[in-house]
């Protein structure tokens, strides 16, 4: 069925007399950047109206100094590597939390403590994460945890949000490039999916290169969420795409856009349908508990073969490509983004039993509608009162749509289900709606995370920032009424209330996070709040000491070169924003010290001379006199 398309932002501005390059001019002096799309039927808008319409979103989105945010948002730093914390709706830059990548800052990927996190894997200096998500408790943010993952080498990583730090993460085995995360919604967090997008040859050793292969397939992945280990490994037809989970607690549901296993892009549009794939996770766990799985090459993971077929999974046919892969709020549809259709497919979760148990034959039994949205849908997210959102890739619009609508549509019906289509700038890629994954979606704020940004901001020569647009869903229309530069491709976020998040101001002593440097200080005999002393262990050199603001417990010691010599700082300042820094000049080396944390690095002192170490946090008013030498002897 064909919908009568509202007008675009620009139509609507260009009638009314006021062009959008003039608007966007003036709208850049509030802050502010341009204001909604007509609502279908609305007239058009006077330039008194959007005088109006401009100052309501900049009283909607101003957060006054000493006024904090009514959410935390977590973006994706996308190639960076990292996490960035971000105030909604003043879209203020809190934090980053490097995870992926190395940080100078903080020290991260340079610090012993970050390195035995990061384990075998900190060989890598790049990469590539997509999907945050938030551990739950019935359906709600608990605020435990945050999981992100790294599609460049397959990794995926946990956040402690009292800490914002990362403190475990995984390479997942036998599969290549972890895209997809989300996590199990109910009773809580027991489990981690993650699918890995590329087939790949098991075993992947050169003997063959043949992707139509039996042995050639990619795998479902379940991480247990406390120990940050494999649960078990699910094959599947097809490649992997986008991942969610039901409100149920038995039903995981994935895209896949490669059902031909081809490896050229022509190959991969040959079929004009590819599937969601459903897993019964209770079923899974059945079958690993009476021993029906194998296992992979030295690895100890099961694996259980869930291809088409299999009474662990069901394949239901959507068109075409599928991208984006989305649990309603009110836990009644998986939603499929048909990316190469106009269409979105929903699929009934009360009928998957239905499915499993053979009652519905034909796959297709179980979709409720296929809903025609518009051009490159990607990813769609929920405002918690029967509306869907969902991005237009090529139409560089979000569509907001009725779901109860769309299926008494689907059925014969005459009813329009879209409300409104609102421009973006430009091709957008994943949306989120505040609370959207929870049971507890409010409908207040949603974020669109556009892939091109082209003259919304000033010039920064060949390489385009990207755009985050927050827009005002708390009425019947969207209002556009903010535009923020981002770098680099910051894939997805997600929105929690700030009651949520429970952070601490001091680091506990007790913490684990440092706990096998307090265990090496153990075993030297140290106490690490009180002592500053110097251990030599033939080429090994340890030196403890303290920082208190404005000085170092040691300002002078003395190595050999060639010494492995590894500083353990703890910072005994009790004062939450006296942050410590350790630098030691021409070294590569350098970390954060925050109160009442113990942190270490170790390098080679390789070169002879003085070379001075410096505190790199300002910490005082003598913060610059806060310094020490180190003195290495030739060899």
């Amino acid at each position: 069925m064909k919908d009568k398309q509202p007008k675009s932002n620009t139509e609507v501005l260009e009638q009314g007399g006021l062009s959008r390059r003039n608007f966007l001019g003036a709208s850049a002096v509030t802050g502010v950047a341009l204001v909604g799309a007509t609502a279908l039927g609305s007239s058009l808008m006077t330039r008194e109206s959007w005088a109006a319409a401009v100052k309501d979103a900049q009283q909607k989105i101003h957060v006054a100094p000493g006024e904090l945010d009514e959410y935390y948002g977590f973006w994706s730093g996308g190639h960076q590597g990292e996490v960035r914390v971000i105030g909604v709706p003043s879209m203020r830059e809190l934090m980053r939390i490097p995870v992926f990548n190395v940080d100078s800052a903080t020290g991260w990927g340079i610090t012993n403590e970050s390195r035995h996190i990061m384990g075998e894997s900190a060989k890598f200096l790049n990469g590539d994460c997509h999907h945050p998500h938030i551990s739950m408790t019935d359906g709600k943010y608990d605020g435990k945890y945050l999981f992100i993952n790294d599609k460049a080498n397959s990794r995926v990583a946990r956040i402690r949000l009292d800490i914002m730090k990362c403190d475990k993460m995984l390479t997942v085995p036998n599969v290549q490039a972890i895209h997809g995360l989300r996590l199990q919604k109910v009773p809580h967090t027991k489990y981690v999916f993650a699918n890995a997008e590329f087939v790949i040859p098991h075993p992947n050793d050169g003997s063959s290169f043949d992707l139509q292969a039996e042995n050639a397939y990619t795998m479902f992945n379940v991480i247990d969420a406390e120990t940050m280990e494999m649960a078990f490994q699910v094959i599947v037809s097809g490649n992997l795409d986008n991942t969610d989970a039901d409100y149920t607690g038995r039903f995981a549901a994935a895209t896949c856009y490669n059902s031909e296993k081809a490896y050229d892009l022509g190959g991969m549009m040959r079929n004009e349908r590819d599937w969601v794939v459903v897993f019964d996770i209770p079923a899974i766990e059945k079958a690993i508990k009476a021993g029906k799985f194998s296992t992979i090459g030295d690895s100890k993971v099961p694996v259980v073969d869930g291809r088409e077929g299999s009474e662990l999974t069901r394949y239901i046919p959507v068109p075409k490509n599928p991208h984006g892969c989305n649990t309603s709020s009110d836990g009644k549809y998986f939603i499929a983004n048909g990316k190469l259709s106009p269409t979105v497919t929903m699929i009934e979760i009360a009928k998957l039993p239905d499915l499993f148990a053979g009652k519905i034959t034909d796959p297709r039994g179980v979709v409720a509608a296929e809903v025609e949205v518009g051009l490159g849908p990607l990813h769609t997210t929920f405002d918690g009162r029967g509306n869907a959102y969902t991005t237009l890739f090529i139409d560089s619009q979000v569509v907001k749509w009725n779901m109860a609508d769309a299926v008494r549509a689907y059925n014969g019906e005459k009813v329009n289900y879209i409300k409104q289509k609102l421009d973006v700038q430009y091709q957008p890629g994943h949306i989120h709606a505040s609370l959207t994954e929870t049971s507890e979606a409010d409908g207040k704020w949603l974020v669109a995370l556009c892939k091109f940004s082209k003259d919304r901001f000033l010039q920064v020569g060949p390489l385009h920032p990207e755009n985050d647009q927050l827009i005002d869903i708390s009425g019947e229309e969207m209002k556009l009424v903010h535009d923020g530069p981002t770098y680099a491709e910051p894939h997805d976020c997600i929105l929690a209330r700030r009651d949520q998040i429970k952070t601490k101001k001091i680091w506990d002593r007790n913490d684990p996070f440092f706990a096998p440097t307090v265990e090496m200080a153990k075993k030297d005999g140290i106490n690490l709040t009180a002592d500053n002393k110097v251990i030599r262990d033939g080429k090994k050199v340890r030196v403890y000491m303290t920082s208190m603001a404005p000085a170092y417990g040691i300002t002078e010691f003395t190595v050999k070169q060639g010494d492995e010599v590894t500083v353990v700082i703890t910072n005994i300042d009790e004062i939450e924003d006296v942050t410590h820094g350790f630098v030691m000049t021409n070294h590569g080396v350098g970390m954060e010290i925050s109160p009442q944390q113990t942190s270490s690095v170790t390098f080679v002192a390789d070169k002879p001379g003085l070379h001075w170490y410096y505190c790199s946090w300002f910490c005082h008013a003598l913060h610059m006199e806060m310094v020490g030498r180190m003195l290495v002897e030739p060899a």
